[in-house]
C-alpha cells in the first residue's frame, strides 16, 4: 500500500532541534529510471576525438564549431543549472541525480553522480550532452519487436544490434522521455543516413530523424509522485521506484516533446515555416527545427559526400544570457566565438518565434490597442523547464512631443524588475507550486513556488498554444491552461489596452527573458549548502541581470482619427521598397530594435561597427523573406557610445546611426 511519502517525513524528523536540509526525505531509489545504468555503456569517446573529422573545416555547417556555440555543449557549466541543482539536493535527497542525467550524461554513466551535487564529476563530463551520447542512442522497443518493420535497411543492418544492447535492460523504459536514455555500449555510431561512410563503424538508425529522440531530455516529470484522477498527485512509497514509468503517471516538470506530440507540426506534412526549416519549407520534427537542413559536408574529409538535408548541429534554443555567464566561469574551456555565434543564433530564434499583429481604433476619448501574439513553434510559447523563464508584451503610447503617456508591464532593466503588479501587464509563464494539501504537511506555504522538486501542482499556465492545439490533449500530456483560457485550434492570444487620446504613437514589444530576479533571488537566498547561488546572482548583476530579448516590435502612429502601421515584423501588405528605419530607443541600454522593409525575398546582411570601422556584431546573415522585419541587438558587453548599422539587402545598402548609454 502506498504511503505519504510526507507524513513518513514528519514523523521521522520528529523532535529533532534543527532541521535544515530536506522538506522530503528521498533516496536515489525514488528517483530511479529505466534505461542504461552507471557502468552499462562503456567509456564514451571525447568530443575533441570527434572534433578531428566533424570540425575544423566550415563554421557554417560543421557540427564541432555549431554545437561547442550550443547550450547543449554547455549544459553542466550552466550556473543557473548548478545553482538550482543544490536546492533540489536540499529540498529532496538525492534527487539530483535526475538533473545530472540530461546535464552530464557521460559522467551519470560513468557512475559519477554520486555524490548528487555533482562534485564528483571530472573535466571530461563539463561537456554536456555530446556527440558519442546522442550517436550511440538506441529506440527503446520491447525485445523482438522491430521499431521499424517497414526500413530494410534497419531491419538487416542495425536491428539485431539494438536488441542485443536492450536485451541487458531491465526494464526496459516505455517510451523516450524523462532521460530513460539507452546508449550502446558499443562505439559504432549511429546516424540517420544509410550510405555513411567513416573512419569509424556506422549504424544505420532511422530514430536519429525522430522527434522522439529528443522527448528523452525534453519530457521531464517527476517520479517522486504519482497522479491520481483530477490530477491530484501524492507521494509515492518511500525508498521505492514509481510504480509506472510512463511519464504522463508522475508529476510534470516540462512537456515541450509531448507539446510538439499533439501540435499539427506532427503530422506527415508538418507546417509551412522555411524560416525554420533550412533547405525545408516543410517542418514536422523537432530536428526540422533545432537542427535545421543546410547543404554542406558532414566531415572534413573530400570524400563526405555533400548532402543538401545535413543537419546542423546548432541545436538551438532561445537561451541567450546564460552564455554569457558560461564564457566568465570557464574562459579556458569554451570556444569564445562558437559562443557568441550560438548567442546570437539564439536571438535569432526568438525573434522568428512569434508574430506580432498590432490594431489601433479610436473610441470615446482615447483609443483601443488590440496586440495579437501568434505562436509560430511547434510547442507552448514560452516552452521548456518553468521556473524563471517567461514572455510579455510591453506597450508604450507618446505624445506629439515624445512624452510617454501610457505604459504596459514596464521592465527596469537597472533593477532587473518587471512591473508585474500593473493590472493591464500580460505576462505569458507557467507557475508549479505546493498544494494545500502538501502545505500543511511541509513548512512551505501553499502556492505557486520554485522548489520544483516538491512542487505537486499547477496555478498558472497562459502559455500560447501551438498549432493543432486542444483542450482535451493537453490536458491528457499533462499541459493543460491553468488560470486562463484558449479556445480549441487557437494558436494565438489577444490583448486590448485602453490609451489615452493624448497617445500619437504606439511602440509594441514582445520580450523574452531566460530568468527572473524573483527566480535569481530565490536560488541565491535558499542556499545553505554551497556557494552557486552567489556565484550565479553576481554573474546575474555582472552580466546585464538576464537583459529580455526583445522578439518583435511594432511601431503604430496615430494622426487625428487614422491609424497607420509603420513598422514591425507585418504590415498590411507586403513594402513596396527597401527601407532601414531608426532603430528604438535610442538612445538604448542595453537592448533596441532595429526595422527594415525587403519588397521582395532576397540574402540579409545587417552588420552593427563601432565608429572605428570595426565590426562588432552580425545580426543577420540569411536569406529572409518579403515584409517588414525587427532584429533586436543586445549591446550589453560593448561599451558607452555611437555605432553604425549596416543593412544590406540584394542590391540595396543602407546605413544608420545609433547610440549606446550605460
Amino acid at each position: 500500500m502506498r504511503r505519504v511519502l510526507l507524513v513518513s517525513a514528519a514523523m521521522a524528523f520528529l523532535g529533532l532541534a534543527a532541521v535544515w536540509a530536506a522538506l522530503v526525505p528521498t533516496t536515489i531509489v525514488d528517483v530511479f529510471l529505466p534505461g542504461s545504468q552507471p557502468l552499462q555503456s562503456g567509456g564514451l569517446q571525447t568530443p575533441f576525438g570527434c572534433s578531428n573529422c566533424h570540425g575544423g573545416y566550415d563554421v557554417n555547417v560543421e557540427p564541432t564549431f555549431n554545437w561547442r556555440g550550443s547550450m547543449m555543449s554547455q549544459a553542466q557549466r550552466d550556473p543557473l543549472y548548478e545553482a538550482c541543482l543544490a536546492i533540489t539536493n536540499q529540498d529532496a535527497p538525492e534527487a539530483g541525480d535526475l538533473c545530472i542525467r540530461c546535464h552530464s550524461p557521460n559522467g551519470w554513466l560513468g557512475g559519477r553522480s554520486s555524490p548528487t551535487d555533482g562534485s564528483a564529476l571530472v573535466g571530461i563530463d563539463y561537456e554536456g550532452v555530446h556527440c558519442d551520447f546522442c550517436h550511440r542512442f538506441v529506440k527503446p522497443s520491447p525485445l523482438g519487436v522491430n521499431p521499424f518493420p517497414n526500413d530494410p535497411d534497419y531491419t538487416a543492418g542495425t536491428y539485431d544490434a539494438d536488441q542485443l544492447y536492450l536485451a541487458n535492460l531491465d526494464p526496459i523504459p516505455p517510451n523516450s522521455s524523462n532521460a530513460m536514455f539507452i546508449v550502446d555500449w558499443d562505439n559504432t555510431k549511429r546516424g540517420p543516413y544509410n550510405d555513411a561512410t567513416a573512419r569509424h563503424g556506422t549504424f544505420y538508425s532511422p530514430f536519429h530523424s525522430e522527434a522522439h529522440l529528443c522527448g528523452t531530455c525534453h519530457d521531464v516529470s517527476n517520479p517522486v509522485y504519482w497522479r491520481e484522477p483530477g490530477d491530484n498527485y501524492v507521494p509515492n512509497e518511500f525508498n521505492a521506484p514509481a510504480p509506472s514509468f510512463d511519464q504522463y503517471t508522475m508529476f510534470p516538470v516540462e512537456r515541450t516533446y509531448s507539446e510538439w506530440l499533439m501540435s499539427e507540426y506532427n503530422t506527415p506534412t508538418g507546417v509551412f515555416a522555411p524560416q525554420f526549416g533550412g533547405n525545408k519549407d516543410y517542418v514536422s520534427t523537432c530536428q526540422d527545427c533545432h537542427m535545421k537542413d543546410v547543404t554542406g559536408r558532414g566531415a572534413k574529409d573530400r570524400r563526405t559526400p555533400v548532402r543538401d538535408d545535413l543537419p546542423l548541429h546548432d541545436l538551438t534554443g532561445g537561451n541567450a544570457f546564460i552564455p554569457d555567464l558560461v564564457a566568465s566561469l570557464y574562459p579556458d574551456d569554451i570556444d569564445p566565438a562558437a559562443l557568441d555565434a550560438g548567442r546570437q543564433r539564439a536571438i535569432n530564434m526568438l525573434q522568428l518565434a512569434a508574430t506580432v499583429n498590432v490594431t489601433v481604433t479610436s473610441i470615446t476619448n482615447g483609443y483601443l490597442a488590440s496586440v495579437e501574439v501568434i505562436n509560430e513553434t511547434g510547442h507552448k510559447l514560452p516552452s521548456g523547464y518553468p521556473e524563471g523563464r517567461r514572455m510579455w508584451i510591453n506597450v508604450q503610447a507618446y505624445d506629439n512631443h515624445g512624452v510617454l503617456v501610457f505604459e504596459s508591464a514596464a521592465y527596469d532593466p537597472a533593477t532587473g524588475v518587471l512591473d508585474k503588479y500593473d493590472p493591464t501587464a500580460k505576462i505569458y509563464e507557467i507557475k508549479p507550486g505546493i498544494s494545500n494539501q502538501l502545505a500543511a504537511i511541509i513548512a512551505l506555504e501553499a502556492g505557486p513556488s520554485f522548489h520544483f522538486v516538491i512542487n505537486d501542482t499547477l496555478y498558472k499556465d497562459n502559455r500560447i498554444p501551438p498549432r493543432g492545439f486542444t483542450n482535451a490533449n493537453f490536458d491528457q500530456i499533462q499541459s493543460p491552461v491553468v488560470d486562463y483560457a484558449y479556445a480549441d485550434g487557437q494558436h494565438w492570444d489577444v490583448t486590448e489596452y485602453t490609451l489615452p487620446r493624448t497617445a500619437k504613437e504606439v511602440v509594441t514589444t514582445l520580450y523574452y527573458q531566460t530568468t527572473s530576479k524573483e527566480y535569481v533571488e530565490f536560488l541565491r537566498d535558499e542556499n545553505v549548502t554551497n556557494d552557486w547561488g552567489d556565484i550565479l546572482y553576481d554573474l546575474w548583476v555582472i552580466n546585464g541581470k538576464s537583459a529580455p530579448v526583445a522578439m518583435n516590435t511594432v511601431v503604430t502612429r496615430i494622426t487625428g482619427q487614422t491609424v497607420a502601421q509603420v513598422d514591425g515584423q507585418l504590415g498590411t501588405g507586403l513594402p513596396g521598397e527597401f527601407m532601414l528605419g531608426q532603430n528604438h530607443p535610442n538612445p538604448f541600454n542595453p537592448s533596441t530594435g532595429i526595422s527594415f522593409s525587403l519588397p521582395k525575398a532576397c540574402h540579409v546582411t545587417l552588420e552593427v561597427f563601432n565608429i572605428k570601422g570595426q565590426r562588432v556584431a552580425t545580426l543577420v546573415d540569411r536569406r529572409m523573406q518579403a515584409g517588414h522585419h525587427t532584429v533586436s541587438f543586445d549591446a550589453g558587453r560593448l561599451a558607452s557610445g555611437a555605432y553604425l548599422y549596416r543593412l544590406q539587402a540584394g542590391d540595396f545598402v543602407e546605413s544608420r546611426k545609433m547610440v549606446l548609454v550605460k
